[in-house]
């Protein structure tokens, strides 16, 4: 069983408020600089082609590349700076992942 996570790809399985889960199966590549979106499944002998951030899952043998065209959002840092702020004020249950 061989699976292969080129440098600087990585799992992102925490979204801020709660953890997800992420399989990669057997005789998987996943390429350089990719993101791997979770919950998402990676069947075995996948191959993610690098830069991808993968968001749904994907079957077996099947090779996922994705390339988004940029896009740029005006005020959109300020306005998402201010809605992690108002989550943060948020009153937390115990066991959803923070501190």
């Amino acid at each position: 069983m061989r699976r292969t996570l080129a440098d600087l790809s990585a799992p992102c399985d925490y979204d801020g408020f709660a953890k997800h889960r992420t399989t990669i199966g057997a005789s998987t590549f996943v390429g350089t600089n990719s993101s791997l979106v979770a919950p998402v499944k990676i069947d075995s002998g996948a191959y993610i082609g690098s830069g991808s951030v993968i968001t749904k899952d994907v079957p077996d043998d099947a090779m996922a590349v994705e390339r988004s065209p940029q896009t740029n959002r005006e005020g959109g840092a300020a306005r998402a700076i201010a809605s992690s702020r108002r989550a943060a004020e948020l009153p937390r249950k115990a066991g959803d992942g923070g501190n």
